[in-house]
């Protein structure tokens, strides 16, 4: 056979492959172009295993209405089985012509077990079918996604827990602004993951609906039992309206919203690893499993773990944008556009657990040096506003004034070049002749991490009881 003709012989394959699946209105296969740009199968067949659970569910229920025989459903799952273990071993002969998972799977079951698979497709859409597919991935992934979250907030607490009474400097601005805790400021990411956790929570309950059934975008004249797949599948109840059911990628949309304010949590942190490792602040030290050399500087140890996370912060920001686009112009029912909607997805998806798993790694990994965080605690004059608490708590005096006399003590002390605590008790009665020694008990940044003991503060007693609390909640 002459090399053209095999290449005859190919197109003539796929397009009977084709035109077997869209049926007898198309006589002619699509062009090189059409079939490369109206493929999906190289990203989703992510949802075999969607795919296949849903058939199982449909199957189960057309029998069960009579719509297919108990021998056609039970051939059906015996032939979703093996499929299933085609592709679990790599064996599963994906085809482009088929262009996504439903056909090509549907193509494979009738290889198998012929006339039986035909009837799978009875009452349902690749539109439903997709809708139904995408939720389950998606429910899948939040499970896994969350359980990480909860890794990842486990790792903080515990160190929180270990560092609790150890002072560093607290910034805005990121100039230093009072002594805070160790252990406090990474319970501050535990709150904030937690948030993410309950974004992901309500997600997956607002998703937990079943479009199976609603078919291309009208429902279906037979009598089909939207309950029984949805139970099946883990749904609390079918979708309401057939048209919404089949165009709604909100959950979609809802799901890289939490990714992308989650990796901005993330991004902050890994911000702060970025700049704790730094020369100027050495307030951690991460080992050789969470760094990087230099091929011309032997002396770096760059933080690039804590780079890379905070740069797929852009990446699943952009996914989000990207999908938001694409929705944003689309009537009802489904469009072709809307197969654009589970790439962004599924690499927002893997660049937030790969994320999240090197957040948790650098937290357990990381060492703190505690005495260059203490000696920077008491930098910048940072227990300046314990003093003019001290002012209104003991001489009473109006909180604006007692401002107004702090800062003129701090102008003395950065004209001195010393810290607050150094000047004489001489000194500051010559800007308030009420000051007494006592003032000099609250000007440590011991006693001023101590002193905040309101609920949420920095003090040793509350951040050791909020860690042990998360502690106990988390490994529960």
């Amino acid at each position: 056979m002459t090399e053209d003709a095999d290449v005859t012989n190919d197109a003539e394959r796929r397009n009977a492959a084709a035109n077997a699946q869209w049926g007898g209105r198309f006589a002619a296969g699509p062009s090189v172009i059409m079939q490369e740009i109206n493929a999906s199968i190289g990203f989703d067949q992510k949802l075999w295993r969607q795919d296949i659970r849903g058939s199982l569910a449909h199957a189960a229920m057309l029998a069960k209405i009579g719509l297919i025989s108990a021998e056609d459903e039970q051939a059906i799952r015996t032939g979703l089985a093996d499929i299933a273990g085609e592709i679990e071993a790599g064996r599963f002969p994906f085809a482009v012509e088929l262009e996504d998972i439903h056909m090509n799977i549907e193509a494979r079951l009738t290889e198998r077990i012929g006339e039986a698979g035909k009837r799978l497709h009875t009452a349902r859409s690749r539109n439903d079918q997709v809708a139904t597919d995408f939720r389950l991935w998606v429910r899948d992934a939040i499970d896994g996604l969350s359980a990480q979250i909860t890794d990842v907030m486990l790792a903080l607490a515990e160190r929180a827990a270990a560092y609790a009474g150890d002072v560093m400097p607290g910034f805005t601005h990121l100039q230093t602004a009072q002594p805070v805790t160790f252990g406090h400021h990474l319970l501050a990411y535990v709150e904030m993951l937690d948030r993410d956790r309950g974004r992901l929570a309500d997600c997956r309950k607002r998703l937990n609906v079943n479009p199976l059934g609603s078919a291309a975008l009208a429902g279906t004249s037979f009598p089909i039992d939207r309950h029984m797949t949805a139970a099946a599948l883990g749904f609390d109840g079918p979708t309401a309206n057939s048209l919404d059911a089949v165009s709604d990628r909100d959950f979609a949309l809802e799901f890289l919203s939490a990714a992308a304010i989650s990796a901005m949590h993330l991004s902050r942190f890994a911000e702060e690893i970025v700049i704790w490792c730094s020369a100027p602040y050495r307030f951690i030290r991460l080992s050789d499993a969470f760094t990087t050399g230099s091929s011309i500087m032997p002396q770096k140890r760059n933080p690039d773990a804590a780079e890379l996370v905070r740069a797929k912060t852009g990446r699943i920001t952009g996914s989000l944008v990207g999908l938001l686009t694409v929705m944003k112009g689309l009537p009802l029912a489904y469009a072709k556009d809307m197969q654009e909607d589970k790439e962004p997805v599924f690499d927002a998806a893997e660049a937030w657990a790969l994320s999240l798993a090197a957040i948790a790694g650098m937290t357990r990994d990381m060492t703190p040096v505690l005495e260059r965080m203490r000696a920077l605690a008491g930098s910048g004059f940072s227990t300046a506003t314990d003093l003019a608490d001290w002012l209104v708590r003991v001489l009473k005096l109006p909180f604006r004034e007692a401002h107004h006399v702090t800062g003129r003590l701090v102008a003395m002390a950065e004209q001195r070049a010393v810290d607050l605590a150094d000047l004489s008790l001489a000194e500051m009665r010559s800007v308030e002749a009420g000051i007494t020694d006592d003032v000099f008990s609250v000007l440590t940044v011991d006693a001023s991490v101590a002193s905040r003991t309101s609920f949420g503060g920095t003090a040793p007693v509350n951040v050791a009881r909020e860690a042990a609390r998360w502690c106990a909640a988390l490994q529960a």
